[in-house]
């Protein structure tokens, strides 16, 4: 009954958060350059730009239910541990959490194999940390470890690794545009060789080398010269093949359509977007937004109060309307008020 009840749990939450998405996003585009195996085990390896959002993007759109590392940090509070287990999250730890936490890992690596050889899925982002430039950084050891741990425990398991690259058109703003790129599956057993290091520095390479190909890699060299040099030709950042292509030509051919300009009705609904939210509004602008450090966690912060304060909000207003006229009122104001949303979002 407990596994039923937790692939309930786990079928609600990313049909909600889906949802929840559609109504974040401006547009969400799925391109898929194989298909993931529904059957084999998976280790799914993106990049991160942008926190939580990243792992939803994947946790809602791969097609698999799959167990996330994430940083330990966020399992401190014995409640919030207990809820992230749930949701298949599980620490990993770095040795800014301290160098006697690092055993802990052990568990965990092992708990992954585990996993792999049993057919299911794990994803986890091989930079080892987020960070909002358009860079895919040098990859960590982490992600090799599982592979070939999980292969000399259980050398028959066909461990298919999906490099993945994850486009934002601007990760931090509202509604942003986001294009998720599934690649080609990698056969982990093509890197077992003899010499150990050789084939985790192959492997390293191969998946940094992949992942390159499936979002926009900017060189670290003239990182911001050749950022602006982009924007100013208005690269598609959806597009990262077009933007990738047009660096590696040494900017001569680089095409990309002319954005336009706000159109008037997208400004009339922002207007009428915000003040029919205004109280989720006020405690994002005012509360939460101004106390959040790091830029990565915009996005993530904004996503969470969407999905949480905006239907309260809308319940309440409705409640309200019912009690105070009826439900044809109540409710007329309810269809009213996700055209509004859905046009400020989409328009």
């Amino acid at each position: 009954m407990g596994s039923v009840l937790g692939k309930l749990w786990l079928h609600t939450i990313r049909a909600y958060l889906r949802i929840g998405l559609f109504f974040y996003f401006k547009e969400i585009r799925i391109v898929k350059y194989s298909n993931v195996p529904k059957y084999k085990p998976v280790l799914f390896l993106a990049n991160h730009q942008n926190a939580l959002i990243d792992a939803l993007l994947i946790a809602t759109r791969s097609g698999r239910f799959s167990y996330f590392l994430t940083r330990a940090a966020v399992f401190k509070k014995p409640l919030v541990s207990k809820l992230l287990h749930t949701f298949r999250m599980l620490p990993v730890y770095r040795i800014r959490d301290g160098w006697n936490t690092l055993t802990q890992n052990n568990s965990i690596f092992n708990t992954c194999s585990l996993l792999l050889q049993q057919g299911k899925a794990v994803a986890i982002f091989p930079e080892g940390s987020h960070n909002i430039i358009r860079t895919v950084r040098p990859l960590s050891k982490g992600f090799t470890r599982i592979v070939f741990e999980t292969l000399e425990k259980y050398p028959d398991t066909d461990l298919q690794l999906i490099p993945i690259g994850l486009n934002f058109e601007k990760a931090d703003t509202f509604p942003d545009r986001v294009t998720v790129i599934f690649g080609k599956a990698i056969a982990a057993k093509d890197f077992l060789l003899d010499d150990k290091n050789e084939a985790v520095n192959q492997l390293k390479t191969r998946v940094h080398t992949e992942i390159s190909k499936l979002t926009t890699h900017i060189p670290s060299k003239d990182y911001n010269a050749t950022l602006s040099r982009l924007e100013s030709l208005g690269a598609d950042f959806l597009n990262p093949v077009a933007v990738n292509d047009c660096m590696a030509s040494n900017f001569s051919n680089c095409q990309f359509k002319k954005k336009l300009p706000p159109r008037f009705l997208s400004k009339v609904f922002k207007v009428l977007f915000v003040a029919l939210l205004f109280a989720p509004y006020g405690i994002w602008k005012f509360a939460v937004e101004p106390k959040i450090d790091e830029v990565e966690f915009v996005s993530t912060f904004r996503f969470a109060l969407a999905i949480t304060l905006v239907p309260l909000w809308l319940l309440i207003v409705y409640i309200a309307l019912f009690l105070a006229f009826n439900w044809g009122v109540a409710t007329g104001f309810l269809a009213i008020s996700l055209i509004i949303i859905l046009v400020r979002v989409k328009a």
